[in-house]
């Protein structure tokens, strides 16, 4: 059975052989990008060259991306989602097109893994009406020749449902919902700039799945039953979002292909649980049944914990690798999150307490032929681990105490639905603990109401993604990329006024203001804050010529460009420089001088972690 490392590196080998050059894997933590708090797809890191930025490798490259999406913490105890995975790509920048990538990918399934054709089945977009988009008819001519090719004749088909089943089908038209792509969604939620394309997904089926009528009556490539399984996803990115709504073609037609690593190694072996497909997560699992004395498969209740220890692990090892620390606000809340929702499980599964800083130690085994970092951290992130779950500890005695005097001594009846959150939110104090003392004390506990505050608190949290996302930086607006290049003139003051220990940990970019988040121990005085922001604009009066330039890392470095030089980078990188004064490395885009930029005004300089800061301001 082929484990992730080897399809990641046939993979990788497949698109070599094709072309490709082949970059490393970005950051977790996006580098000048304001549009989610991850790096959650492949492609992230390099929309400025998919609207038409040439890119220092040339026009086809590949890798296997680093990838978490915080939407599916929810989703996971079932057997096929995660947090963290990786996410195999390759793109094309106005290269090849359509029938050289559906060639390519199913070829790398059949031939290169083994993987019979008779399970794949593909769907191709319907075309869009309203937004003017037409029917991808050509992708699904191609897939019938491909199909022929191994001698199966491909039916095609639309309007399938769990109402009406498969249809004899094997090639199937979807609307916008499922075959139409952009990191916001639908093209009616792209903001103005936000480039996407129809696409056509690969499923594949397991066929010792029975179909579970839970989902409906019939199944279909798009049922969530588990029988059938998404494991890659072509992109033809050629359009572009207008602020009216609607669309015009890009100057060079594009692919943005994604698979997930994991899911694809676990077609290759006909395995439907990705948890024994993919090793680091069931090395994980195996270590917490030795420790337990449970069996993973043998309970529903306990497959899902371990499960979620397994995926919530792995996810925390990455982020703390990536500098991420835990916290009350974003990335760290994220991070925090997990680690008390293992320490949970972990407790249901009879786990000795701080057992999870140990289950941490099987992972740079699994990664370090490609992310050896992993191993050379793993001791100080095994540590960060217990931290946190030492504080959890802490807050849940806390929780527990104070949930016995207000409710247990005080004599209550009931449990209102917004009092069992108030527990929740402020204590970490979980839903099932407060059922069973209810039900010990005869207490009656409102869970259908703690429920709904729950997806009330999850909405708004859904919310504040789309809006952080609709202002970020990938809209391109010249508003929004004069403030990129104010963000690059603020991190060179901050570090001429508070020294050279300052270093970027993040940034916020919209059309309105920016936010920047920087490595410094203490609060800034107002001297240091009148200082930094009159240094800004005296860069921004002197109209200097902000260039951009492609050099090795190495160059760069030397050149005295700021970057994350503990991370990765391809061969060649851009460095933006505004003359004589600052360097980084950076992807853009910004303006092509200072001069009218604006006058830069600071509104305000906080603290959100431990020893780092951040500042608000906006351009006038």
């Amino acid at each position: 059975m082929p484990d992730i490392s080897a399809v990641r590196k046939a993979y990788l080998e497949h698109s070599a052989h094709s072309g490709h050059v082949l970059l490393p894997s970005a950051s977790l933590v996006p580098e000048n990008d304001a549009t989610t708090l991850f790096t959650g797809s492949g492609m992230q890191p390099l929309v400025p060259y998919l609207l038409g930025q040439p890119h220092p490798a040339g026009a086809r490259v590949a890798n296997s991306q680093k990838c978490f999406r915080a939407e599916d913490i929810d989703e996971v105890g079932d057997n096929r989602h995660t947090t963290f995975f990786e996410m195999l790509g390759n793109w094309s920048f106005g290269d090849y097109f359509k029938k050289e990538q559906l060639a390519s990918f199913f070829v790398f399934l059949t031939d290169g893994l083994g993987i019979a054709p008779e399970r794949i089945y593909v769907s191709v977009f319907m075309g869009d009406e309203k937004s003017g988009v037409p029917r991808d008819e050509e992708s699904a001519k191609i897939w019938q020749e491909l199909f022929a090719q191994k001698g199966i004749k491909a039916e095609v088909t639309e309007g399938v449902s769990s109402e009406t089943g498969m249809r004899g089908g094997r090639i199937f038209y979807y609307g916008a919902r499922k075959n139409w792509w952009s990191r916001a969604g639908g093209p009616e939620a792209m903001p103005a700039g936000e480039p996407g394309g129809p696409d056509s997904e690969v499923f594949y089926e397991f066929t010792q799945v029975s179909h579970d009528t839970r989902f409906g009556a019939e199944c279909h490539p798009n049922c969530d039953c588990g029988r059938f399984m998404e494991i890659g996803n072509s992109v033809f990115m050629e359009y572009r979002k207008r602020a009216d709504g609607g669309f015009d073609r890009l100057s060079q037609r594009n692919v943005d292909f994604g698979g997930g690593l994991e899911r694809v190694a676990a077609a290759a072996a006909d395995e439907p649980d990705i948890y024994r497909a993919a090793e680091p997560l069931l090395d994980i699992i195996a270590a917490a049944e030795k420790l337990s004395g449970r069996r993973y498969g043998a309970d529903a209740g306990e497959t899902s914990s371990f499960r979620l220890i397994a995926d919530h692990l792995r996810a925390s090892v990455f982020m703390l690798d990536a500098g991420i620390e835990p916290s009350n606000t974003e990335r760290g809340y994220i991070l925090r999150r997990l680690i008390r929702r293992m320490v949970r499980r972990a407790d249901m599964l009879g786990l000795p307490e701080y057992a999870l800083a140990g289950l941490s130690l099987s992972l740079p085994k699994s990664y370090s032929g490609v992310y050896p970092e992993i191993g050379e951290k793993i001791e100080k992130i095994a540590a960060a681990v217990r931290a946190e779950e030492e504080k959890f500890r802490v807050t849940l005695k806390r929780g527990l105490g104070e949930f016995r005097r207000a409710v247990l001594s005080a004599g209550k009846k009931s449990l209102s639905g917004d009092e069992a959150f108030y527990y929740f939110q402020s204590f970490g104090f979980p839903k099932e603990m407060m059922l069973e003392l209810g039900r010990e004390n005869g207490i009656s506990v409102d869970a259908a109401g703690f429920d709904t505050e729950y997806e009330k608190h999850q909405e708004l949290s859904r919310a504040g993604s789309v809006q952080k996302f609709a202002g970020g930086l990938a809209d391109r607006s010249a508003a929004t990329t004069a403030l990129h290049t104010a963000t690059h003139l603020l991190h060179q003051s901050l570090r001429n006024v508070l020294g050279g220990h300052v270093e970027q940990k993040g940034s916020n970019i919209t059309a309105e203001r920016l936010r920047f988040d920087f490595k410094h121990p203490a609060k800034m005085s107002p001297e240091e804050i009148a200082a930094v922001e009159k240094m800004v604009n005296e860069q921004i009066e002197k109209d200097l010529e902000v260039v951009r330039e492609e050099m090795t890392p190495a160059e760069a470095k030397s050149s005295g460009a700021i970057g994350l030089f503990g991370e990765k980078y391809g061969e060649m990188v851009s460095v933006y420089s505004v003359a004589g004064f600052s360097k980084e490395i950076c992807g853009g885009p910004h303006v092509s001088r200072t001069g009218g930029m604006g006058k830069f005004r600071i509104l305000k300089e906080e603290a959100v972690g431990s020893g780092v800061r951040r500042i608000k301001a906006v351009l006038e």
